[in-house]
């Protein structure tokens, strides 16, 4: 069995046939999805989607894009809402200097909000962080130095050294479309020199499709292929690189029921 990690089933690209998108990743081997939340108010979206498959999950929070939207939104009520039994995660949230859609100072302070109430949870918090490393490294440190709080670094594409700080840490570091792509190769090295039991993978659907269905949205079914490329890239085979990820899912994501995703 598959886990796709990271998707977002409440996008539009989805919306006709959702149904046929959840078929055809069970088809595939994948027995579990998270949906990830990137706006609180819109929260009920997303936990509908998830109460409508059994083999789907969700996570409450607010993408850093819309940080500055949604400041109001406290860790208390982060905290309530994930009470509910199919939130099994926190965000996603974290840093994006690369679009810079929302102040550098309002997504530090919601993301530091989503820390908290990953800490008060024991829920993992998904974290996006795209062309800020030292200000994320610098936010996990001094978080960390607060009370640790389980995390995964979501659709890796960072370097290094925000690996290695996120590993020390105690984090993880999930793995998307990115790592398939034939320029990746910085990428594909940074993942093979990390502790297999902390790595997982993800689609980020419906962005980022690894080949061979590059340019065309993506969809959980398509984790196939980037656990492939990881495999490969670890000198595992495909049915190892399956188990190790999937028990690394059940071991971050622990809100989980360990029978969640049994054949039906």
């Amino acid at each position: 069995m598959l886990v796709d990690s990271h998707c977002h089933l409440d996008f539009p690209d989805f919306a006709e046939e959702r149904d046929a998108i959840v078929e055809r990743a069970r088809a595939a081997g994948v027995g579990l999805m998270v949906t990830i939340s990137t706006r609180v108010k819109r929260f009920d979206d997303i936990l509908a989607i998830a109460e409508a498959y059994p083999d789907v999950y969700c996570s409450v929070g607010t993408h850093p894009h819309n940080a500055h939207e949604e400041l109001d939104i406290t860790a208390d009520e982060l905290v309530r809402l994930a009470e509910h039994p199919k939130v099994v995660a926190i965000g996603e949230a974290g840093l994006d200097y690369f679009y810079d859609n929302a102040l550098r100072a309002a997504q530090a302070e919601g993301f530091r909000r989503h820390i908290e109430a990953a800490r008060r949870t024991g829920l993992p918090l998904v974290i996006h962080s795209r062309d800020a490393d030292d200000d994320m490294a610098a936010i996990l440190e001094d978080e960390t130095e607060k009370g640790a709080f389980p995390f995964i670094l979501h659709c890796f594409s960072s370097g290094r050294a925000l690996a290695e700080t996120g590993i020390q840490l105690g984090g993880y570091v999930s793995f998307s479309g990115i790592l398939t792509f034939r320029k990746s190769e910085e990428l594909r090295e940074i993942a093979g020199s990390l502790p297999h039991e902390r790595l997982l993978v993800e689609t980020d659907a419906p962005y980022l499709a690894p080949p061979p269905h590059r340019g065309k949205r993506n969809e959980p079914a398509f984790v196939v292929e980037t656990a492939g490329v990881l495999a490969d890239t670890l000198g595992l085979s495909r049915e190892a690189v399956a188990e190790t990820t999937t028990k690394n899912f059940f071991r971050l994501f622990s809100k989980v029921p360990p029978e969640a995703g049994a054949p039906r």
